[in-house]
Parts: structure tokens; C-alpha cells; sequence
């Protein structure tokens, strides 16, 4: 079934003091742009992260923001910045030495003073990557179940305005088939009023014209092309592929189509029938944009 290309999707994930969000929109797009805010410290995730959203989706700008708050010591080193802290104690014994202090200095006071203790973020740690694929991938299986969901309920508009247009090639059809037949009553009064009296109409002259105008007036080959292009249309909408960009291949083809038996036609309930069909088909075309 196909897939809208706009959708929502969310997923948290809270393990081991750490806390995950993942949210992801998509809107309309002529191919796939996947854009990722995400913490600085997760920066290096970031093309894991579109081969995860690129699996499963083919279209539309994707925007994903990522959220995370790590209270564990997973990810991270804690080193000591021994330079810093012996420069600190050597400046205090100092101070003790001339202010005649005691200089009974303990590892937890030197701790405290700025910079002694060096907090690392550790890159690609095998353990936030699982996780962050974990919570990524969930939040891309709600938006193409909400993608789907929507699917759904284009195809059905969808297979309705096909339907129509499908009436109306039929009524089209019909109305052509009875051009020929007026135009010959119409042709025989018109030289009937033409000849002098008794004056016989010269039937191969006759067979002539009614040839001409009806291969000039003749709809069969749109018609045909019509009703493959409707089924075909028709086809798509069951697959599970992307079809959009085939969906609008074939709306172009259709309105080609319609185009030319709007300027064979002479009739007015021809020509209102193209009317009809040109504006559904431009229905078909803006509700398909939204198709993956």
C-alpha cells in the first residue's frame, strides 16, 4: 500500500540513568534531505543515523531531534589533571609556610578547586550507539506506520476521482461514437441543398469526406491510452514500492491525453467531459505530491 510522505514519530528510551528522545517529522520532497539536531557529543552517530531513516524511507524532508541525558558513567573518562593539582598544593603549603597555618592538605580539598578533576566524553561508545539505534528505530517505525495510516486514506480518495474519470472517458467515448452518424445526416441535407434538382450526390465523393472527418475526430487511440493509463494508476496504488514519482509520470500522460481529445472534439458535451476530467486530474496530481 503506498505511504504519504508526511508523518510524525516518536520514541523514548530511559536505561541505566541515561534518558533518550527521538522525534521525527516529514514533509513533502522531491527526493530524500534528512536533517539531525542532535547533542554535540552524539555527532559522530550521525550518518548511523540516516542509514537507519534511509532504510526505510525513499522521500520527503526528514527532520529528527535528539535529545539525551546521561547520568552514568557510561561514554565517559574521569582523569586528573595532575599538573594542575600539584600547583594548587605546592601555592597552599606556601601560604600555609608565611601565615604560619597548618598545611595538613587532603586529596578531597585539592578535588574540589577548578579543573583538577577533567570530565571525558568518550567518542563512539559501543554501548550509547546501540542504544540510540535502538530509540532511532522506533521512532522511524511509528513515523512510517503514521505514513502508512495516511497512505491509506490518499489511495482511497485517490481510487474515487479514478473512478470518475473513468465515467467520464466512458461518457466521452459514447458521445464520439455518434459524431459520424450526425455528421453524415448532416454532409447528404447539406449537398442535397446544394446540388440542383434530381442531381445525384456522388456516394464515393461522399465516403471521401465521412473518412476524413472521422479520422480526424477519432478518440479511440486516447481513449485506449485512457484506460490503460487509469489501470495502471490503479496497480500502483496496491504496490508497496515508491511510486510516487511513477504516479506523477502517468498523471502527466493522462492529461497529455485528455488534452488531445479536447482539441479533436466539436462537441459540447465532449468538450465538458474533458473539462471535468482535466479537473479531477489536477485533483489526482496535487493529492499525489503527498505519496512517498
Amino acid at each position: 500500500m503506498i505511504k504519504s510522505m508526511t508523518g510524525y514519530g516518536k520514541s523514548t528510551l530511559e536505561i541505566n540513568s541515561r534518558k533518550y528522545q527521538v522525534e521525527i517529522k516529514s514533509l513533502n520532497h522531491r527526493y530524500l534531505d534528512i536533517s539531525i539536531r542532535m547533542p554535540k557529543q552524539l555527532s559522530y552517530l550521525e550518518e548511523t543515523i540516516k542509514q537507519q531513516i534511509s532504510s526505510k524511507i525513499s522521500r520527503g524532508k526528514i527532520d529528527v531531534f535528539i535529545s539525551w541525558e546521561n547520568n552514568s558513567i557510561e561514554g565517559r573518562t574521569i582523569k586528573i589533571n595532575t599538573a594542575l593539582a600539584k600547583a594548587y598544593i605546592e601555592e597552599l603549603r606556601k601560604l600555609a609556610e608565611e601565615e604560619n597555618l597548618s598545611d595538613n592538605i587532603e586529596v578531597n580539598d585539592i578535588a574540589r578547586y577548578p579543573d583538577v578533576l577533567i570530565v571525558q566524553e568518550n567518542q563512539e561508545d559501543e554501548t550509547i550507539k546501540n542504544e540510540i539505534i535502538e530509540v532511532v528505530n522506533k521512532a522511524v517505525n511509528n513515523l512510517v506506520e503514521m505514513k502508512q495510516n495516511e497512505g491509506i486514506k490518499i489511495a482511497e480518495d485517490l481510487q474515487k476521482r479514478l473512478d470518475y474519470i473513468q465515467e467520464e472517458v466512458n461518457k466521452v467515448k459514447e458521445f464520439s461514437t455518434g459524431l459520424i452518424n450526425e455528421y453524415i445526416v448532416k454532409l447528404e441535407e447539406r449537398i442535397k441543398e446544394l446540388l440542383p434538382n434530381n442531381q445525384e450526390i456522388d456516394k464515393n465523393r461522399l465516403m471521401q469526406e465521412i473518412v476524413i472527418y472521422a479520422d480526424k475526430c477519432s478518440i479511440e487511440e486516447e481513449v485506449t491510452r485512457l484506460n490503460s493509463h487509469i489501470g495502471q494508476f490503479k496497480e500502483f496504488l496496491k504496490s508497496d514500492e515508491t511510486v510516487g514519482k511513477k504516479l506523477d509520470f502517468i498523471i502527466q500522460e493522462m492529461n497529455r491525453e485528455t488534452n488531445t481529445i479536447g482539441s479533436k472534439s466539436n462537441n459540447l458535451n465532449i468538450t465538458n467531459g474533458v473539462i471535468d476530467m482535466k479537473t479531477e486530474i489536477e485533483n489526482l496530481r496535487e493529492q499525489v505530491q503527498n505519496i512517498e
